[in-house]
């Protein structure tokens, strides 16, 4: 009896297995790996669904971070170029460097769409992979969650079966939404739009909208009123019957387009966080398509 004692003191004194500690670049990422890895993983995102990706600084606060996690979730594509080469350099951190078990790029694991014939720096903001705001659609999250579910499990091989089981239990509810929504968005295919940023072809693709017109003049590049306005007379025979912004972008450039075109501004959440209704993957399609569709009465 004493022997059993003593052999459950020493398992109960034994510390508690560390859960899988995540650095997600974007909150899309960050909210997919909370949704596979339960109570089994510590999530840090690393930005806000108001915040723009692109330009991030390296912050002493992300590099420690980066230093102690298991794995590295981004976008990839380029889209985080700016600062997460710069964070995982610092972190000194091998486990999480690219081309490694804990390195993941989500872009690796779906079709890219708007990849340039030629890259030319001179064009703006331009993305040699193709477009990275790949999480638009929720056939890409899709995708890129079932490889990150096998890439948690195999980071973790003794939770793998919580990870596995986690990941299908989302996997049948989002493909259950994604016929919800397409079957609610169904009056928006054929549209045209106007988007202030490039941010929105695999949105474009999936709902079947028409893009008619971007009002930056290059990726990335601000417009003035003198190219609003030229624009303005190239869509007037045709005009868009909305302007896509993503919440996180500065609001002129479509507020004045909108108000001379007389066409709505939509401003979508982009991402988890985006406004206060988007606060998981759910809610973020449910207030897109919602939005969307508002707009066109």
């Amino acid at each position: 009896m004493k022997t059993i004692i003593l052999a459950l003191l020493a398992l109960l004194a034994l510390p508690a297995r560390a859960e899988l500690k995540i650095f997600a670049t974007v909150p899309e990422w960050g909210a997919l790996a909370s949704v596979i890895g339960g109570d089994k993983v510590d999530v840090f995102t690393a930005t806000n669904g108001l915040q723009d990706p692109h330009h991030i600084q390296a912050r002493p606060s992300l590099i420690a971070r980066a230093r102690s996690a298991d794995l590295v979730v981004a976008t990839g594509a380029e889209l985080e170029v700016g600062w997460l080469p710069v964070v995982l350099r610092e972190s000194g951190n091998a486990r999480v460097q690219p081309g490694q078990p804990g390195s993941f790029e989500a872009a690796a694991y779906v079709r890219m769409l708007d990849v340039p014939a030629r890259l030319d720096r001179a064009e703006g903001d331009v993305h040699a992979a193709g477009n990275p705001h790949i999480q638009t659609d929720p056939r890409n999250i899709l995708k890129a969650g079932e490889a990150l579910a096998a890439r948690m499990a195999q980071l973790d091989g003794g939770d793998a079966a919580t990870y596995q089981a986690n990941w299908k239990s989302f996997s049948e509810r989002w493909r259950a939404a994604m016929a919800r929504w397409e079957k609610q968005a169904a009056p928006l295919r054929g549209i045209s739009v106007a988007v202030q940023h490039k941010a929105f072809p695999y949105l474009e693709d999936w709902l079947g909208l028409k893009e008619v017109a971007a009002l930056e003049p290059k990726p990335g590049v601000e417009p003035s009123v003198a190219y609003l306005s030229k624009l303005l007379g190239q869509v007037a025979a045709n005009p868009p019957r909305m302007v896509i912004r993503a919440a996180y972008l500065s609001p002129q450039a479509s507020e004045w387009f909108g108000r001379e075109a007389r066409v709505p501004v939509v401003v979508v959440p982009f991402t988890v966080g985006g406004d206060e209704r988007a606060q998981d993957l759910f809610t973020l399609f449910d207030d897109t398509v919602d939005r969307l569709l508002a707009a066109l009465k």
